[in-house]
């Protein structure tokens, strides 16, 4: 056995499964759609007291909901590393009447079933944050102390879809916190979404536009005396498709594909009568480097020019900010940098066949720390982001703790042990 694989068997030796499973049992049915946040903050922070994690503190970044940030230094001679995950799951309509008479009715209830951990919140993203907490918690029944510190923070409204929320009100409070010398700067970040133990060192941008295309009633007649706001829009879409073909065919990243736009919702007309008014909504698909404003800029002439009719009026806006004002950025680091192999490894020690390098297909808070703070983060957490937002919501047990082990492993070989 190496050197290295000593660490992983040594800490997977000591690991108390029903602890862990039972914690992230906890974490789930603590209910915490996006707005209710303080409900499983409350969970987390008795929960850290518990694991021995000091200067925790939780305020709120917009009234009622908090953010929670907590660490456990080191001896000051090795690099902080910061582990972060979002509080805030999506909703469960419709939940209960799927699942209506099995062991799944209950969305918080946590089922184990068939050697997965079911429920809202299981795979994005409570079993990320459980494994860092509960990794800290190896380290300690296994009488590791470390050189550097280990950071946690827990941030809400990170997730779309509830009225006047998902903006990461949580996570610019946070960074903001950093910015102002509050918090310390980690010198590494894991950002606990699920990729499957895989390792995301590059993720996609976005931004949403929603299009308001205003023409002129007039009786189905004489349509002449009317300005179709319908037929503008088809026109804007034909363009539009074009467009994504042409933005396709620029260039392919080898981690996240290409970009594109995808229309995504059209309503309009409804009498018997010139439509006079018609929406569209987009959204945008963006690769590393590509700049937000330079493509909303692109799209807008696209969408104006498709309008031939000066008399038809267009009203374009961006309802997504995140850590741009139109949306969010795509991010990436170097996958060549050695704490980026050192978590591969890791993972892949814990859990045959994981821990590759691949892209995220989706966009969360990375960009705050690349982009913002000049840290590099990598998105890294047991789960499947493909069951994620649905009815079949759930963790793999055996992924889970594997997730703990491996981070328990990339704590110890990143910050360094004391000996």
């Amino acid at each position: 056995m190496s050197t290295s694989n000593a660490l992983t068997e040594r800490l997977r030796a000591v690991l108390d499964r029903e602890d862990a499973i039972a914690l992230l049992r906890g974490a789930i049915g603590a209910e915490s759609i996006t707005g209710n946040e303080a409900n499983f903050v409350g969970f987390l922070e008795s929960q850290m007291k518990a694991r021995g994690i000091d200067g925790i503190h939780v305020s709120d970044f917009l009234p009622g909901r908090p953010n929670l940030r907590g660490e456990r230094k080191g001896d000051g001679s090795g690099k902080r590393l910061l582990f972060i995950g979002h509080t805030d799951t999506v909703h469960v309509d419709g939940w209960r009447e799927h699942w209506a008479g099995t062991e799944r009715e209950d969305p918080f209830a946590a089922p184990v079933i068939d050697g997965q951990i079911c429920g809202r919140g299981a795979g994005d993203l409570k079993a990320g944050i459980c494994s860092s907490l509960a990794a800290l918690t190896l380290l300690d029944k296994a009488g590791i102390k470390l050189k550097g510190d280990i950071a946690f923070a827990f941030v809400g409204d990170e997730e779309s879809g509830q009225p006047g929320t998902g903006v990461s009100a949580g996570i610019k409070d946070y960074t903001a916190s950093i910015e102002a010398g509050v918090v310390a700067k980690p010198d590494f970040t894991v950002y606990v979404e699920p990729t499957q133990l895989a390792v995301y060192p590059a993720q996609i941008g976005f931004f949403i536009t929603d299009i308001k295309i205003t023409g002129k009633s007039a009786y189905f007649g004489v349509p002449e005396l009317g300005r179709d706001a319908l037929k503008a829009s088809h026109a804007v879409m034909s363009e539009l498709w074009e467009h994504s073909d042409a933005i396709s065919a620029r260039a392919e990243h080898p981690l996240i594909g290409r970009g594109f736009l995808l229309i995504t919702g059209l309503s309009g007309g409804g009498f018997i009568a010139v439509p006079e008014e018609c929406t569209l909504s987009l959204i945008r698909k963006l690769l590393p480097g590509e700049s937000l404003d330079t493509a909303a800029a692109e799209l807008e002439s696209v969408i104006r020019g498709a309008v031939s009719d000066p008399q038809i009026e267009v009203e374009i806006s961006y309802p997504a900010g995140r850590d741009h004002a139109l949306g969010g950025s795509a991010a990436e680091i170097d996958q060549d940098l050695p704490e980026v192999s050192m978590l591969c490894a890791a993972a892949g020690e814990a859990m045959a066949g994981r821990g590759a390098i691949k892209g995220a297909p989706f966009w969360s808070e990375s960009p705050f720390f690349v982009n913002r703070l000049g840290v590099p983060a990598v998105y890294c957490a047991p789960g499947d982001i493909s069951n994620c937002h649905t009815f079949e919501e759930h963790v793999d047990v055996e992924e889970y703790l594997a997730g703990i082990v491996a981070f328990a492993t990339f704590m110890a070989r990143y910050c360094g042990i004391v000996e």
